[in-house]
């Protein structure tokens, strides 16, 4: 185990670069403080931004490694399609957009601090959020005698007036509008996009409606419903309306369709690991449908006792994956139970997308355990009704002998 590297201690360091002012100025105070190489790594988890500007940024700061890697298939595929086969909601609504890319960026700096001899990694979180915990976990999970760096933890830079200064100081370029940037910092992939602090802080304040980007307002939303269908193999969305599309492919398709219907925004009190509570407004247009198909096509094809365990066991897997401990035994343990339910979770759900809601109005399977013949209103010659009567008995009788007692 390594105590906090010490100025000098440290060879070559991996920073998690997106090329925006704090990991700007971070990248040169890494290179001041500790006097050592660095390595850039941005990763393209579908945020939805130009990233050559960090190549070129990085460049300018005399930076001879520079990863600028297209994470997407990966993100979707191995982290959050198997999030989803859970149903995973922190706190009964939160899609975990934000916690669910951590561990991934994490994982790759690991290997790139591996390929390319690297002794530390650092990252731009600060010491009041979840999101230190989680890179840090992940690193010591792979690597446990990495050297981590945090410099909000360290430095005394901390307000935006004392980053600006310091970055006017020692010449690093700041974009116009970060004297006039919006009043809320966010965070974007894939999945969802955040917005948080600022103006945001207050909880009794509505987000204003020119804030959202992946979504028009429900009352923007087109005045025509739309139908879409989303077919299922064991577990992960494959189909968008039968055309085949790989899970980025998938997720971006859905993002563009909710968006469109006003689907997938949340405004949310939730409570941090390290104690406090935060205000949060997401869109995750995408995710929401996915949710809600996923769901629908597992009311069809799972098992009763299957279905309400993986519903007791999904909050402690939420919490998993909000504190930062994807790559911990118990998730992995979860995680293979979960994954075996969806053997046979195949199949077809169709959705009505209309003023900010999709609605399940049709699913299918092959796999399908419901019965008509059992369910009918009409006569059947499968089910004998009288049946019942023991079952009601059986179960009453701990009831009745309650009864009994308690009227003595």
């Amino acid at each position: 185990m390594t105590d906090k590297p010490k100025a000098g201690s440290v060879n070559k360091v991996v920073l998690a670069y997106s090329g925006g002012l704090d990991t700007s100025v971070i990248l040169k105070w890494l290179q001041e403080t500790y006097e050592c190489e660095v390595v850039t790594f941005t990763a393209d988890l579908g945020q939805g931004e130009e990233l050559e500007p960090a190549r070129q940024k990085a460049e300018m700061f005399g930076i001879k490694e520079i990863f600028i890697d297209d994470l997407r298939e990966e993100f979707v595929r191995d982290f959050v399609f198997p999030m989803f086969r859970a149903n995973t909601t922190y706190e009964g609504v939160y899609l975990l957009g934000t916690s669910i890319a951590r561990p991934l960026i994490a994982k790759r700096q690991i290997e790139i601090a591996k390929m390319t001899g690297a002794d530390a990694v650092s990252h731009g979180a600060t010491g009041k959020g979840n999101d230190q915990v989680r890179f840090e976990l992940g690193y010591y999970a792979l690597k446990p005698d990495i050297k981590v760096i945090a410099p909000w933890r360290e430095w005394d830079l901390n307000s935006r007036t004392r980053l600006l200064d310091y970055a006017e100081k020692n010449q690093i370029p700041i974009t116009k509008d970060k004297f006039g940037e919006p009043p809320y910092s966010t965070d974007a992939n894939l999945l969802h996009i955040s917005y948080e602090g600022r103006a945001l802080e207050d909880p009794w304040v509505e987000a204003e409606d020119s804030m959202f980007t992946r979504s028009v307002s429900p009352e923007h939303a087109p005045d025509k419903a739309e139908y879409i269908e989303i077919g299922f193999a064991k577990g992960d969305a494959v189909t968008f309306n039968g055309e085949a599309l790989s899970p980025a492919a998938m997720l971006t398709k859905l993002n563009d369709v909710a968006g469109k219907h006003g689907i997938g925004r949340l405004d949310l009190v939730e409570n941090r690991f390290v104690g406090m509570k935060s205000r949060g407004v997401y869109e995750t247009p995408g995710g929401t449908l996915l949710l809600t198909a996923h769901r629908a096509m597992e009311s069809l094809c799972l098992d009763r006792g299957a279905m309400h365990l993986k519903d007791e066991l999904m909050p402690k897997y939420a919490s998993l994956v909000y504190n930062g401990f994807w790559f911990s035994p118990e998730r992995q343990m979860l995680q293979a139970a979960i994954d075996q339910s969806q053997e046979r979770v195949n199949g077809i759900v169709r959705l009505k997308l209309y003023k900010g809601s999709g609605h399940v109005v049709g699913r299918k399977s092959d796999d399908s355990l419901y019965s008509m013949a059992h369910v009918t209103f009409e006569a059947d010659s499968v089910y004998d009704q009288t049946d019942a009567e023991g079952f009601i008995k059986l179960n009453a009788l701990r009831l009745r002998l309650l009864g009994d007692r308690d009227s003595r």
